[in-house]
């Protein structure tokens, strides 16, 4: 069986890939082109498809009778595969979650210090030779310890930095999901979105993509508390990107610590040149042991199909 991986994968996973497919390594590092998307559906039997590579229910419908029959999302988010169309089309689609859960709510709580400690801006202030010394009032920010935190979706990400909050930074939790979470310290269901985005002093999104795009618009980032700072490592279509730039230019919220954007990789200039926003480029799981893992997750589940067993993680 032929095998595409749309990007290059750590050393391992290609290794452990080969042992039973005949793998080839896209070594462009963009996502696939509506010409390439089209043709790996017609020339691979499985897929390794990753953020951005764009199987949408067109390009299934240019292809009417693909050769592939597996898309083995590298990554627990998947809003980038139309999974109806997919399956419409033959092909079983998986992903690897759990792979990402700890990698993911590190850097949570790294954008929440950045931005709550303006650690973004001190560096800069610093690099450009503009620092004139220590003095009581310079910089001053938010304290984490013992605020209030609110999580958007409490899912295994959104769980675990719901514990780095509470047994790391003695924050009050508070959260918003579609149901009940039962967890072993004190978290406090919210019933609306705006009612957790009054309360709080950091809202961090940690929902997945697809319905949930703009989930945070400008009506709930008025709702927020001048003080509060807004923290996205979710994706980046869940936050309205000019309303969040507004909020920042008015002040309407103190600060920001994004990951991910709307239109990634593009990243507007009006947030560039704010120093009351953390810009990362989407570092979510970027270690070395995590993409690993999330890779051999992916290849697992490629392994189970070409065998004809259960796949371990369906979507």
């Amino acid at each position: 069986m032929k095998l595409l991986m749309t990007r290059p994968l750590p050393t391992p996973v290609v290794d452990a890939a080969r042992q039973t497919f005949d793998v080839s390594v896209r070594e462009n590092t963009s996502v696939l082109t509506g010409d390439e998307l089209r043709a790996s559906l017609r020339d691979y039997d499985a897929i390794l498809p990753t953020l951005g590579d764009l199987y949408s229910a067109q390009v299934f419908a240019d292809v009417p009778e693909p050769r592939a029959k597996m898309l083995a999302n590298f990554g627990v988010g998947f809003n980038h595969i139309d999974v109806t169309a997919a399956k419409t089309a033959g092909l079983f689609v998986t992903n690897t979650p759990g792979a990402v859960t700890d990698a993911t709510a590190d850097i949570a709580m790294t954008l929440m210090l950045m931005s709550a400690r303006r650690a973004g801006e001190g560096e800069r202030l610093v690099r450009a030779g503009a620092w004139e010394g220590w003095h009581p009032t310079q910089m001053l920010g938010l304290h984490l310890s013992g605020k209030h935190v609110g999580i958007v979706g409490m899912g295994r990400i959104g769980q675990a930095i719901a514990r780095r909050c509470h047994f790391g930074f003695g924050m009050k939790v508070s959260y918003f999901n579609r149901s009940i979470k039962k967890m072993d310290f004190p978290a406090d269901q919210i019933a609306t979105l705006n009612e957790l985005a009054a309360q709080v002093d950091v809202l961090v999104v940690a929902v997945p993509g697809g319905s949930t795009k703009h989930l945070v618009d400008a009506e709930l980032l008025k709702s927020m508390q001048p003080h509060a700072h807004l923290i996205n490592i979710a994706r980046g279509e869940v936050v309205e990107e000019e309303a969040l730039i507004a909020a920042l230019q008015s002040r309407q919220i103190a600060g920001a610590g994004l990951d991910v954007y709307e239109f990634e990789p593009k990243v507007p200039d009006a947030l560039k040149v704010m120093e009351n926003v953390v810009l990362l480029p989407h570092l979510g799981t970027a270690t070395l042991e995590v993409r690993t893992s999330m890779g051999l997750m992916a290849v697992e589940n490629a392994v189970a199909f070409a065998k004809g067993e259960a796949l371990p993680n369906p979507v």
